[in-house]
């Protein structure tokens, strides 16, 4: 007994000194240091005879364990806030990449990324990519983009429709870059409205669907205009001034208005300086070509091919416009025409008859 006495004693020495070291190495702990003495004093009052009933046995630890909890609960909500605002950034990495390795330059993508209203990156990657598909270059993507910012509204179903319909047209690669430059809506404009203009290029004009292709994709503008207004155009330059189909389509002469173009041709007429030409396609004057008429700036065209001054040209305006009021409702050219309908070809009284 003796003996096991001083085992007891000597262990009850050693139980300071081994709450001391657990102290130290646990300083952030301030209950159990606090409660320290107060254990020894329970274990002093135990080796001496008494219970270890009343030692607290889970409070301590539950106290000591909350404040954790609170901290790491704190410190989880946070990030559950800041969850969705990181997962849009990543989204929005993810599609500034992809811009970018499809040949975006970084000045396109800011341009992209900041157009208003802002649409949803990924709203934006989709329509940019069938409009890649399409074979145009990012420049002019990014050009038709911002001058038209609701085709980042369209519905990707319906981009995808409109590109294989404008496939189907022959509009794809390089020959969409200028259709998307000066006329972006031909991807929000209603079908229907395209396919009147296609019919009547077709069915009326009787042009091929190579050049249908090629007028919708060298005078855009068309698609802007009623199936009348292109009807109108194409009869003037066939019966009025003798322009063929090809011609037609390699001047770009639907492209400019039927307004300058009546004026010019009907200044150069009374000037004996144009003439219908016959059923076999010639004239008794030489006429200057459709580009030297059309495609030139207003004083060109009194130098070279009108050998005319401006104020000649103005007062001559003047009296047409007042001429075209008088007149009643104007009929179509090939109507005006009707005295040299004999002198084109077999299809030009169909035609005729059509309008």
């Amino acid at each position: 007994m003796a003996a096991l006495g001083r085992q007891v004693l000597d262990w009850h020495r050693l139980i300071p000194l081994t709450w001391a070291g657990i102290a130290r190495q646990t300083p952030r702990l301030g209950e159990q240091k606090r409660a320290t003495p107060f254990l020894l004093r329970k274990l002093t009052t135990a080796s001496s005879g008494g219970g270890l009933q009343g030692l607290p046995r889970a409070e301590p630890r539950k106290d000591v364990q909350k404040p954790e909890c609170r901290a790491s609960l704190a410190q989880c909500h946070p990030a559950k806030q800041r969850a969705p605002a990181e997962g849009g950034s990543l989204e929005q990495e993810e599609v500034i990449s992809a811009l970018l390795d499809m040949g975006f330059s970084d000045v396109h993508v800011q341009e992209l990324l900041s157009i208003q209203p802002s649409p949803h990156p990924r709203q934006l990657l989709d329509i940019v990519s069938e409009l890649i598909l399409l074979g145009v270059n990012p420049e002019p993507v990014c050009v038709a983009v911002k001058k038209s910012p609701q085709l980042l509204k369209l519905p990707v179903t319906h981009v995808k429709k409109r590109s294989g319909y404008l496939r189907k047209l022959g509009l794809e690669e390089g020959k969409l870059k200028r259709v998307l430059h000066c006329c972006p809506e031909i991807l929000t404009m209603p079908q229907r409205d395209i396919d009147s203009i296609v019919r009547v290029l077709r069915e009326k004009c009787l042009f091929t669907a190579q050049q249908v292709t090629e007028i919708l994709c060298r005078c855009p503008h068309v698609l802007r205009e009623t199936p009348g207004e292109v009807e109108y155009k194409f009869q003037y330059a066939y019966f009025r001034m003798g322009v063929k189909h090809a011609d037609v389509v390699r001047t770009d002469f639907l492209q400019y208005s039927i307004v300058k173009t009546r004026q010019r041709h009907t200044f150069l007429e009374r000037l004996g300086r144009y003439q219908t030409p016959d059923k076999k396609g010639q004239t008794q004057v030489p006429n200057p070509p459709v580009k030297d008429i059309l495609r030139v700036s207003e004083a060109e065209f009194l130098a070279r091919t009108a050998h005319s001054s401006a104020e000649e040209f103005e007062v001559f305006k003047k009296l047409l416009a007042r001429e075209e009021q008088e007149e009643p409702e104007s009929p179509m050219p090939g109507d005006e025409s009707t005295s040299e309908g004999d002198e084109g070809e077999d299809k030009d009284p169909e035609e005729e008859g059509e309008l």
